[in-house]
């Protein structure tokens, strides 16, 4: 029985056969190509005007952040940015 390159039932035909995976498309390591795409993704917020800002909350309150955007089908980031806005908005009135 002659051997075709399209018979792929016979596994053991080519258990040798190396199949070529993904091209490698960037020179850089994994490591380095994420230093670099967080340094341009800095970068393009600080163009857009965007501060970084940290916040810790206990679990509880994530887990209703989380709930809450997925309802509105926002990023959590998003939410908290609306409703940072919504508090402010009522502080100036009062």
């Amino acid at each position: 029985m002659a051997k075709q390159d399209t018979d792929r039932t016979t596994l053991d035909l080519f258990a040798d056969e190396r199949r070529p995976g993904r091209p490698k498309t960037n020179p850089l390591p994994r490591q380095a190509q994420l230093k670099l795409n967080k340094r341009n993704q800095l970068r393009r917020d600080r163009e857009r005007g965007l501060r970084r800002i940290e916040l810790k909350v206990d679990e509880q309150l994530l887990n209703r952040l989380n709930v809450l955007a997925a309802e509105r089908q926002l990023s959590r980031a998003e939410l908290i940015h609306a409703l940072l806005l919504q508090q402010l908005g009522q502080q100036d009135v009062d």
